[in-house]
């Protein structure tokens, strides 16, 4: 794709406004982002597989589909480490341009700002923030965050107080994570041209009780009311608002333990340390990385993948197995994407549990620890239910660390049964599907693709794009 020749003029100002897992469902209750949509349009968004943040996010941002920006979900099993990881957060993970380049050959000079979305380190833009914890050297860690240019930490911080980190994930994320971000935006809204912002609040809700609970209604109405200084602020300033989302979260009642499955049959190794079982990625034969409503799974031998897609297919709670002709239907072959695609069925989803007794779970998965797990855990989301004792033993851990003392944050249920709401799949129904809003009628779409965001950005900042191949 290519822009027109430099313009002399400023660009149009535009606020990205990424409200994760917003859908018709939801706006119901939120009266401030309806009349936003009633005055320019509302569409569906037509969301990628798998339906997770950091691939929509790359999508948007690049125009490009998964198999050509490499982000295949929120993590995968880096082959030439011989290591699970998920939530990197350096942008040269995501392959080819940024729509921020195309806007400044546009535009040269154009100023951009971040504040939250994924992959922000190293991002070539001119102001990030973006959560970073302090990993003091005796293990305790501190909520914090990062931000380019150095000096706008200290601006934020005097502004809005410490970045709200034990509220942006785990048992007590809560809205004022969310507040924060708006706020930062807030400040930066009228420095830049083109400000990204993410607002995770729809999230946790309606993960911990399901997206028609009454939690999530109050959830989605809440967030309204934080918007409303900002999407006011939009308007006052002639900023033109793209609001997006990149899945809707449905209820579910299933755990699928697929990586139970694979090491009953022989296929999964661990190794033991202190009584603990650790995944052995290197030793097994086929292991699985869990992300929601998808599961990339590795086959060490190709010989074996007819047995492993054929064990696989069997499991209860598995909708399809993706090979790599399936996943190109899907445009996810990337080298990075699993041998194997695994889709849950819709009320259905993957965990990362591979041992077989609790007593011998690794001590991190009674924690919160995002970046140790070989898969997402949004049991990470809830104080044990069945432990009377777990917020108790949180507070007394929170005492710990005020006095300077190492603690362990051991409260997180190894029972799944407690999530009612995930995402991953390819939504069934528009009600529960991801929507595009835009302050902006002649923008107007029927459907907005992921990929033609990048565009609808560059269209709304008045940068017309000449679109070539895939978008």
């Amino acid at each position: 794709m290519t822009t027109d020749a430099h313009s002399t003029q400023q660009p149009a100002k535009v606020l990205l406004l990424d409200v994760v897992g917003l859908t018709p469902r939801a706006l119901q209750d939120m009266p401030r982002l309806r009349r936003l949509a009633s005055a320019g349009w509302q569409a569906p968004l037509e969301t990628v597989l798998p339906a997770v943040t950091c691939s929509v996010q790359s999508t948007m941002l690049t125009g490009r589909p998964v198999a050509e920006h490499g982000a295949v979900g929120n993590g995968w099993y880096f082959r030439d480490l011989g290591e699970v990881f998920l939530w990197r957060q350096h942008n040269a993970l995501v392959e080819g341009e940024k729509v921020w380049h195309a806007l400044r050959r546009a535009h040269p000079g154009a100023r951009v700002a971040n504040v939250c979305w994924w992959y922000a380190m190293g991002m070539d833009v001119d102001s990030i923030v973006t959560p970073r914890p302090i990993y003091h050297a005796d293990g305790r860690k501190s909520p914090d965050c990062y931000t380019r240019p150095a000096s706008l930490h200290d601006r934020l911080i005097e502004r809005l107080g410490a970045f709200p980190l034990f509220q942006y994930w785990g048992p007590t994320a809560s809205i004022a994570s969310s507040r924060w971000i708006i706020e930062a935006t807030r400040i930066l809204l009228p420095e830049h041209d083109l400000t990204l912002s993410y607002v995770p609040h729809l999230d946790y809700d309606l993960q911990r009780f399901g997206p028609e609970s009454q939690q999530a209604r109050a959830a989605a109405a809440e967030l309204d009311v934080a918007l409303t200084p900002l999407l006011d602020d939009a308007e006052r300033l002639g900023v033109s608002v793209v609001v997006v989302s990149e899945y809707g979260i449905t209820a579910v009642d299933e755990p699928v333990d697929v990586n139970r499955v694979l090491r009953r049959a022989g296929l999964l190794e661990v190794h033991t340390q202190a009584g603990m079982e650790y995944l052995d990625p290197w030793a097994s034969q086929a292991f699985a990385v869990a992300d929601h409503q998808v599961a990339h799974v590795y086959v060490r031998d190709a010989e074996r993948l007819g047995e492993v897609r054929a064990l696989l297919e069997a499991a209860p709670g598995v909708d399809q197995v993706l090979d790599r002709a399936g996943q190109a239907a899907y445009g996810l072959d990337h080298e990075r994407s699993g041998d194997l695609v695994l889709v849950a069925t819709p009320r259905a989803w993957f965990t990362y549990y591979y041992w077989l007794d609790d007593d011998r779970a690794p001590d991190f998965a009674r924690g919160v620890e995002i970046h140790r797990k070989p898969g997402y855990d949004p049991a990470e989301l809830f104080f044990d239910p069945a432990d009377r004792s777990a917020k108790a033993r949180a507070g007394l851990s929170l005492v710990r660390k005020k006095l300077g003392l190492r603690y362990a944050m051991s409260v997180v249920p190894l029972d799944p049964r407690w999530v009612r709401g995930s995402h991953g799949r390819l939504p069934q129904d528009p009600t529960d599907g991801p929507v595009v809003i835009t302050s902006d009628a002649g923008l107007r779409r029927e459907a907005v693709a992921a990929a033609d965001v990048h565009d609808l950005v560059l269209e709304a900042a008045g940068a017309a794009v000449t679109t070539s191949g895939t978008a």
